[in-house]
């Protein structure tokens, strides 16, 4: 057995203990960072007697195609198991936001639709959130959030 090829420094120092630390630190910080902001923006008084978990099945419904989604596939997008989150949707068909409606495509599923009066509701809320955000990270320079933005997309595989 001849010796392993030379692997380049630039290559070694992405990888190992040091690399682990680097990694650990990141998702640490980021944690923190989405933790923190949750709570601020939990505690904004934009959501119109909603609460941000409601707000976001709205949200999500609105970027979908037609504003709906499979009940499973919603789960996925607002990181929600899916008995809590049917527990939610029966609060936002109650108040007239979403509606049920059985999958055109496979019966068995359902599909959760945003109303109009849904799509209002999330744009209005939308706005007043989208200004606590901008305030929220007032601190931190466009370029720097540009930089956070295109650095969480790689992450993801984006």
């Amino acid at each position: 057995m001849g010796t392993p090829p030379a692997v380049p420094d630039e290559v070694t120092a992405d990888r190992g203990p040091g690399r682990t630390r680097a990694a650990v630190d990141a998702w640490e910080a980021v944690f923190r960072l989405q933790a923190t902001l949750l709570r601020r923006f939990a505690a904004d008084d934009v959501w119109q007697g909603l609460g941000l978990r409601e707000y976001d099945v709205l949200h999500t419904l609105s970027l979908q195609p037609g504003g709906h989604a499979r009940l499973g596939r919603l789960s996925e997008d607002v990181y929600l198991p899916q008995p809590s989150l049917s527990r939610l949707v029966d609060r936002l068909e109650r108040d007239g936001l979403v509606r049920r409606e059985d999958d055109p495509d496979d019966r068995r599923g359902v599909v959760v639709v945003l109303t109009a009066a849904g799509a209002q509701r999330q744009r209005e809320i939308g706005g007043r959130h989208a200004a606590s955000i901008a305030r929220n990270l007032a601190s931190m320079p466009a370029e720097d959030l540009a930089t956070l933005t295109r650095l969480a997309r790689e992450a993801l595989g984006d």
